[in-house]
């Protein structure tokens, strides 16, 4: 095992990229004389390398960082764009008000570190999601979000009453969790006429390492095929 499985497991590299896993509770900066993500992966590659999106620290899953300025310009233009599709997986322990649907609203600072949802459109948040049942009233919510703001996944099922489990800002029982229960699940996009998909499960959680939460999300095979409404 080497030093950085803290940090990462390497998902996929190439010449222009690497993805890798970042484990939950993983700053994505460097913070507190302890390396972020990021810098791990660079240390453990001996590779200088670029960020083109971020994860929460409670958010485990698929990050993709660019090897060169070159490319993470093109990437940012792909996130820009729309063109890359990001899909997460969450727990929650509270029943939604609707099943699936568009959560739309402004992202506005509240207090803490929080953000809320407002009805004004500066800011403007949108994410789509579908939920399953799985057991002991726990809910599986697969989650695609169409832009990329702070929190934005965290505060979208917050708003329709389902805080993700272990969330310790935006779930009231946080502190039953032995993790936060987000993880970034799936991505797709096109780089230079290549078309890419990468997806990995979560390697943490007892709740994301259940029979139920691995079996459901075996049943859904490819989440970018699911009957995502167009917007």
């Amino acid at each position: 095992m080497n030093d950085y499985q803290q940090y990462f497991s390497m998902i996929a590299e190439n010449q222009f990229f690497i993805v890798i896993n970042k484990q939950a509770g993983i700053n994505f900066h460097s913070e507190d004389g302890e390396f972020g993500v990021v810098v791990a992966a660079e240390k453990y590659l001996n590779i200088k390398l670029y960020s083109v999106h971020r994860l929460d620290k409670m958010t485990s899953g698929l990050l993709l960082l660019a090897k060169s300025s070159e490319v993470a310009n093109a990437l940012s233009l792909l996130f820009k764009s729309h063109d890359i599709q990001k899909f997460y997986v969450a727990i929650s322990d509270k029943k939604p008000k609707k099943k699936q649907g568009l959560i739309k609203g402004g992202m506005e600072k509240s207090r803490r570190a929080m953000w809320k949802l407002t009805n004004q459109k500066d800011n403007l948040a949108i994410t789509q999601f579908f939920s399953y049942p799985l057991s002991e009233g726990k809910r599986l919510f697969v989650v695609k979000p169409k832009t990329g703001k702070t929190h934005q996944i965290r505060v979208a099922l917050k708003s329709i009453s389902s805080a993700i489990c272990g969330d310790h800002l935006y779930a009231e029982k946080y502190n039953e969790y032995d993790r936060g229960y987000l993880h970034a699940y799936q991505i797709n996009f096109n780089l230079y006429g290549q078309d890419y998909c990468f997806s990995c499960l979560p390697e943490t959680g007892d709740l994301f390492l259940s029979q139920v939460f691995l079996t459901q999300i075996e049943t859904l095979g490819d989440v970018s095929q699911l009957a995502w409404p167009k917007l």
